[in-house]
């Protein structure tokens, strides 16, 4: 890619000719608009840079252009801000006696737009078409906010002309329409990635004495690009790393990650933090920083493929225990044995205090503890590839689920007919009382509250029959469960429950494997109560929840 990326001053700018051609929009910046622009460049305060003879600048966002001839470019994005330039220089300019030469813009759409912008003075009205209007509402503010007492307009104006600089990015590809709508249409827009693309792959940043060695060069570094890119877009490995749904440059994420100078307030930050490192266009220079970006990369693909990291940091970055630069930063400077013991004692940090017999529904930790339950159980069996999908649980909202039911008021049914015919099907007729449950639950006249809520009371006791009376919030009576299952149950009794997550699983949906093994009856004895959750069964889950998470997270006492 031969396209032109480079920083220009607002003084730069003053030998070229613009045209805006017709598929551009007209001027429509309002006297809002304009104002927060002259205040923002107005309250900057250029600064050197550190060890260097540079100033710090002030950011415009990017002009595209496409070059005409020596002096003249198409205008493919950044028109808006481009005439807004113009009519501040239009009026900085117009203090001196001979006016400084200043570019020019001519709009396609407006026949005579050169000449109303050269001749434009205060309090014009530009009535005779709608751009002309809002370009005179944008100078009649820029003369307004000037003409305040005591104001520094040559301060402002060494600001302006030297210390702030434009992203001027110039496309060779002939098409210009093509590039327009890729950029405001296609939704690709011109971001901090692009923009870094263009400062690896210049020639300009290359030893032009060795051509071969330069196409070589940038044929590397291009497919080195795209195959790093097309790994991110791999969704598991995407949301492993990063919890936001980015469908395009996702090798941003790295370059934001190397940004030790953000700025919340500049959307080019990521990238003028790039643009400072290539002030001195040595080859040299340039390859060293793009081994830096394979560095991280190929550190987030260790992590990705190798089941214990990738399962470990996954739980840590998925609770936001650690930030992920600060991993990198640690694994960096410790070795492998020393990263590993760095992650499990930071798991221990995360679940300090945390104590399971004290473990309530309605306490967020409980989650966590689930979530770390599930992932330690399938990194114990050694003959187990699987994966615990990051993806899904970033992307799907999870719930913590009783397992058999509670009978309390919040919890009674919306749809009691449904529910008392799914209920019907698995009670338990083989004495008198389930027999005269079955028969009250076929007769029960739902519109009678009192009538409904003494029956679903019975029949959840029905089916928690064989559970000791005790708290039945606490962890061995919850589990880890995607909302939509849980929602499609609601209020539901075990085996109904049961019933559910098997057939959701057959159809592919995620079900954690710890969730699975309950329902499934995996820790009940020969022959278990398929359509009962049992005291038994409570005690060895709970039991196995203490085992697998030992080390992590404290015993009772």
């Amino acid at each position: 890619m031969d396209n032109i990326l480079e920083l220009k001053t607002i003084n730069e700018l003053q030998d070229f000719d613009f045209y805006i051609p017709s598929y551009q929009r007209g001027y429509r910046w309002t006297p809002k608009e304009v104002g927060e622009l002259l205040n923002d460049i107005s309250e900057f305060v250029p600064r050197l840079v550190e060890d260097t003879d540079d100033k710090t600048w002030y950011c415009l966002q990017p002009i595209v252009v496409h070059r005409i001839n020596d002096q003249q470019f198409e205008v493919i994005d950044g028109q808006q801000r481009l005439t807004t330039i113009y009519l501040i220089l239009h009026y900085i300019n117009g203090r001196y006696r001979e006016p400084p030469k200043s570019f020019t813009l001519n709009y396609q759409t407006r026949k005579d737009s050169t000449l109303f912008l050269k001749e434009l003075a205060k309090d014009a009205d530009g009535e005779s078409n709608i751009d002309f209007h809002y370009m005179s509402e944008a100078y009649n503010k820029i003369c307004q906010w000037f003409d305040r007492l005591n104001f520094n307009i040559n301060d402002f104006e060494s600001k302006f002309k030297f210390n702030s600089k434009v992203i001027w990015y110039e496309s060779l590809e002939k098409d210009s329409i093509a590039i327009f709508t890729r950029i405001n249409i296609g939704k690709i827009p011109l971001t901090n990635s692009e923009l870094i693309k263009a400062l690896f792959l210049n020639s300009s940043n290359f030893d032009k004495k060795k051509n071969d060695r330069i196409r070589l060069k940038q044929l590397e570094i291009s497919s080195e690009w795209d195959s790093i890119e097309h790994s991110l877009q791999n969704d598991r490995f995407w949301y492993f790393l990063n919890g936001k749904n980015i469908l395009t440059n996702r090798i941003e994420f790295i370059f934001d990650l190397m940004n030790n100078e953000k700025d919340s307030t500049d959307g080019y930050s990521t990238f003028r933090f790039f643009n400072k490192k290539f002030i001195n266009k040595s080859q040299a220079i340039i390859e060293a920083n793009w081994l830096e970006i394979k560095r991280y990369f190929q550190r987030f693909q260790e992590w990705f493929e190798e089941r214990d990291l990738y399962h470990k940091i996954g739980y840590l970055l998925v609770n936001e225990s650690i930030t992920i630069s600060e991993l990198y930063d640690k694994s960096t400077r410790l070795t492998k044995a020393e990263f590993r013991k760095l992650l499990d004692e930071t798991i221990k940090s995360d679940l300090r205090n945390v104590r399971l017999d004290r473990l309530q529904y309605g306490d967020r930790r409980v989650k966590k503890v689930l979530l770390l339950y599930n992932i330690l159980t399938m990194l114990n069996n050694e003959n187990d590839n699987s994966r615990f999908p990051f993806d899904k649980y970033k992307n799907e909202k999870w719930d913590i689920e009783h397992i058999t039911s509670i009978a309390e008021p919040d919890s009674f049914p919306i749809k009691k007919r449904e529910w008392l015919n799914d209920a019907k099907t698995f009670i338990d007729d083989g004495n008198s009382d389930g027999k005269d449950l079955k028969e009250k639950a076929e007769y029960c006249d739902c519109e009678n509250d009192k009538e409904f809520e003494d029956l679903f009371k019975r029949i959840v006791e029905h089916f928690n029959q064989y559970v000791a009376e005790g708290d039945i919030n606490d962890i061995s009576n919850l589990t880890l469960l995607d909302s939509e299952t849980n929602r499609g149950y609601k209020n539901a009794v075990f085996p109904l429950k049961r019933k559910t997550i098997i057939d959701r699983e057959k159809k592919g949906t995620f079900v954690p494997i710890c969730t699975k093994n309950v329902f499934l009856k995996y820790f009940s004895s020969y022959p278990p109560k398929i359509s009962f959750w049992t005291q038994e069964d409570r005690e060895n889950y709970y039991e196995d929840l203490e085992a697998t998470l030992s080390g992590y997270v404290e015993k009772d006492i």
